[in-house]
């Protein structure tokens, strides 16, 4: 076996990692093979893979991520119910008349399905499909257009029900409810960015997107206010479903994930989209997302296992709490290094490797741990749309149909200001942290 100092292998560790995502292999064989590779050396290959095979029956044998397939079955099934183009046409008719108010109308779908969906690829997929056509075919700007796509699908995955705050809650040992409740406001406030970045845009620059004719949203007002009412209630009752379960104290996420993908199924039944074909590929795809995730997650949480072990955590740690700036300091490396390890690493990768070696950090620095959980999922946000990794950006070049000529240039013009917003947001959850913790704290234990 060799011996090499912690820092040493913190360094190899890390290193092998980038070295393996930037050749281009899957992250979870990558992390893998590094755990497997640096524990073996250094530990023994009888120690190391007693340790990955403990970590690993750990993860499969947690109760709260039961709620990860559940939740990824109830937005993939919400995705075939129709729900989001009844929605899109209601808003189409009330925001056309305003400079940039497709945009606008694209921000408020993505955020109300966020509290529906859960997951990003369907969110971005969802939003690209409804709203990118109709944006440009009425000249709106292909950055703006394309970047509204991305960033607003991408709410799903901060705004609860989300698969990130699932995974994170066991990771950090925090109550995935109190991270529920601590992400809502803050994904409201990024929504609300959004939008007064694109009016105020548009109204400066009315190219951006100009207003859609009169002919085309002329309707009278009570059958407008019967749109948006008819197109609201199925999102708003399954929201209502799973997050008041969870914030009354009626259901834990788990069973709410399970309420919520009954509802969901009921809702496409209704909407009378349900048949064999749409459960076919909605299981599937369950199975898939679910099974990405945890391959994922399992060679990550064995890969910190061993870096535990070999007393790399206290290097991490001793470096963090030792940066200038005291617990500010400190906090902001943390949240440096999650942004640049967003633009190569994979956001569950992130959570795996990264959350339970910082974590623990929280109390000793001073903060609130819900608090400090939101601001690296919020943080998390930009991962999704920063290159050469941005995951939402693929998904907009992927579905956005050839005719309309977009190119992954105008996507990432159209994305960088809406990276600026984040941070933005990022400050202002740092100067006011009540935005995050005044809901958890108001939960019906």
């Amino acid at each position: 076996m060799i011996e090499a100092s912690p820092e040493l292998l913190t360094l190899l560790i890390f290193g092998g990692i980038l070295i393996g995502v930037i050749t281009g292999y899957p992250l979870a064989i990558v992390v893998g093979a590094v755990a497997l590779l640096v524990g073996a050396s250094t530990l023994g290959w009888t120690t190391t893979t007693g340790i990955l095979y403990q970590r690993m029956y750990t993860l499969v044998q947690s109760y709260s991520l039961l709620a990860v397939p559940l939740f990824v079955f109830m937005g993939v099934m919400l995705e075939s119910s129709g729900i989001a183009d009844k929605l899109y046409d209601a808003l189409y008719v009330w925001l056309g008349g305003l400079n940039g108010g497709l945009a606008i109308a694209t921000v408020l779908i993505g955020t109300l399905m966020a509290a529906c969906v859960g997951v990003i690829a369907a969110s971005v997929t969802m939003l690209t499909l409804v709203a990118l056509p109709s944006m440009l075919r009425r000249n709106y700007d292909k950055g703006m257009a394309t970047g509204v796509c991305a960033v607003g699908g991408t709410l799903g995955i901060l705004i609860p029900p989300s698969i990130m705050l699932v995974i994170y809650g066991p990771m950090a040992q925090l109550s995935v409810g109190k991270l529920f409740m601590g992400a809502i406001i803050p994904g409201l406030i990024l929504a609300i960015l959004y939008c007064v970045y694109i009016a105020v845009r548009c109204h400066l620059n009315p190219k951006m997107g100009p207003p859609v004719p009169v002919e085309e949203r002329n309707m009278p007002v009570a059958e407008k206010t019967r749109m948006l009412l008819v197109s609201l209630a199925p999102p708003l009752i399954l929201i209502l479903a799973v997050l008041g379960s969870i914030f009354f104290g009626i259901a834990p996420p788990t069973e709410a994930a399970a309420v919520g993908a009954m509802a969901a199924t009921l809702m496409v039944i209704v909407q009378k989209k349900f048949s064999f074909k749409v459960l076919k590929h909605v299981s599937m795809e369950t199975l898939r997302l679910t099974c990405l995730a945890l391959f994922i997650g399992a060679m990550s949480y064995s890969l910190v296992g061993v870096f535990m072990m070999l007393g790399c955590g206290d290097v991490v740690g001793n470096i963090i709490l030792s940066m200038p700036g005291g617990r500010w300091g400190a906090f902001a490396a943390i949240m440096l290094v999650i942004f640049l390890l967003g633009f190569f690493i994979d956001w569950i990768g992130i959570l795996f490797i990264v959350v339970p070696i910082v974590s623990p950090l929280a109390p000793t620095l001073g903060f609130d741990p819900v608090w400090f959980g939101i601001m690296i999922c919020v943080n998390l946000q930009m991962a999704f749309n920063t290159p050469p990794l941005a995951p939402a950006i693929f998904f907009v070049r992927g579905c956005a149909p050839d005719e309309l000529g977009v190119s992954t240039a105008d996507i990432i013009r159209g994305i960088v200001p809406f990276v600026g917003l984040i941070i933005m947001g990022l400050a202002i959850c740092v100067i006011f942290p009540q935005v995050i913790t005044w809901l958890p704290n108001m939960m019906i234990k």
